[in-house]
């Protein structure tokens, strides 16, 4: 069975002037000759994304798009209609969003965060930007300290609300981030808390330990780099710490810590040093 929206493996079933026609099950589905790889032949596999062209007929592409059905996905307006708008979706053909499905006007040259859909009617992969009813928190898939992937919803009072491996929300508070973060970026992160009303905290990175585990190479590797001292302690900057090391002061003295204990780095007054014997 074909997904419409999404990658499929499928066979070549043969090869004509225009193309290649991918096995469908039925009479195939074209894949265009711009898109046909060399010395292809007939019932090799391709990985190829399926949508709908122009003129509503299934079309094949190894193209990859910005997005498929399911996902959630930062994406540009190119195109605004008195029907909708049309996103920038990588591939040749533009992504449509309908009017009902837009929360604000869209203008051309912003951004927005959509999920992608097929439409019960046409059949047609589109996009919605009302996802907030698409999420859902009181059937949780995650447990607190599980790695999550993160993507940025919208600020709040108290921090940045971010839609958790595409499916819950969760908010990560302005004190665990020293960068200015951007609708739609993507990042990973971890579950910090789960409160009785199912409302989540997360934070950035690797929870506990394990995230020191990862940034002792990185301290290392840059007293290394840097003829074996730095001028950052416990008593530098937050935002200092964070522009050169890409950590938070309080993952950074964590860290700090275990490589004393180890016996790898001494502190000085004005820094950290690495020992000889590392």
């Amino acid at each position: 069975m074909v997904e419409v929206g999404k990658i499929n493996r499928l066979k070549v079933l043969r090869q004509v002037e225009i193309g290649a026609f991918m096995d469908d099950g039925e009479g195939g589905i074209l894949l265009p000759k711009r898109f046909v790889p060399r010395n292809i032949k007939n019932g090799d596999e391709l990985d190829v994304f399926i949508y709908h062209d122009s003129d509503n007929r299934l079309i094949a592409t190894t193209q990859k798009p910005n997005a498929v059905v399911g996902d959630i996905a930062f994406m540009q307006v190119v195109a605004v209609t008195p029907q909708g708008a049309f996103l920038d979706w990588g591939l040749m053909k533009d992504l449509f969003v309908p009017k009902s499905q837009q929360q604000s006007f869209m203008r051309v040259g912003a951004g927005y965060l959509v999920k992608l859909y097929v439409d019960e009617q046409t059949g047609r992969v589109a996009a919605t930007e009302r996802i907030e009813r698409l999420l859902d928190n009181e059937h949780l898939t995650v447990a607190e300290k599980q790695q999550v992937k993160l993507l940025v919803y919208r600020r709040s009072e108290l921090g940045y609300v971010v839609i958790i491996n595409g499916i819950h929300t969760g908010l990560l508070y302005f004190n665990e981030v020293f960068k200015e973060l951007e609708i739609g970026d993507t990042l990973d992160g971890f579950i910090k808390k789960i409160r009785e009303d199912n409302k989540i905290d997360v934070g950035l990175g690797k929870p506990g330990y394990d995230k020191v585990e990862d940034e002792t190479g990185k301290i290392l590797r840059l007293l290394r780099e840097n003829d074996g001292y730095l001028p950052y302690h416990d008593k530098s900057d937050p935002q200092e710490i964070y522009d050169f090391f890409g950590m938070s002061k309080k993952t950074f003295k964590m860290t700090t810590g275990a490589l004393y204990k180890q016996q790898k780095i001494s502190f000085t007054q004005s820094g950290i040093k690495l020992l000889s014997n590392d």
